[in-house]
């Protein structure tokens, strides 16, 4: 039974799936810094640290779709490796400001944390449905 489920598992991620729409998980992902912000005015949390995840939030999803209007393929290798940086950009980009934050005011930072992350997991969750609910090509 253990064999048969690994190699359905292993059948399932290693099977090439069309790259899914970035909409529904960046919309999702979006949803939670807005509804977090009526959870920061009643729970007296500062303000500063969901203004700056808003931010961050806004940033990192302006980065991502520049970075999937570039080609990608065989063809193109400098803008799939512009792209590839870019990723790990956004990440050092988010990053950075939040360590800082963190490091002037912790609250605020550890409040601005708190909000991106739990954004960004919602994106992650809403991305990984959508790609594996996309039937595999035959």
């Amino acid at each position: 039974m253990t064999d048969e489920r690994s190699s359905r598992l292993d059948g399932l991620i290693a099977t090439p799936h069309p790259v899914p729409g970035r909409l529904w998980p960046a919309l999702g992902g979006g949803t939670i810094v807005l509804l977090a912000l009526p959870v920061f005015l009643v729970t007296g949390w500062p303000l500063a640290g969901w203004g700056l995840a808003a931010i961050l939030w806004a940033g990192a999803q302006a980065l991502t779709a520049v970075l999937t209007r570039l080609p990608l393929g065989a063809g193109n290798l400098a803008a799939a490796g512009m792209r590839g940086i870019g990723t790990g950009l956004r990440a050092f980009a988010v990053g950075v400001p939040l360590a800082a934050a963190t490091v002037a005011d912790e609250r605020i930072g550890l409040a601005a944390l708190a909000v991106y992350v739990v954004a960004f997991s919602a994106e992650l969750a809403l991305s990984l449905l959508a790609f594996f609910s996309v039937e595999a090509p035959a």
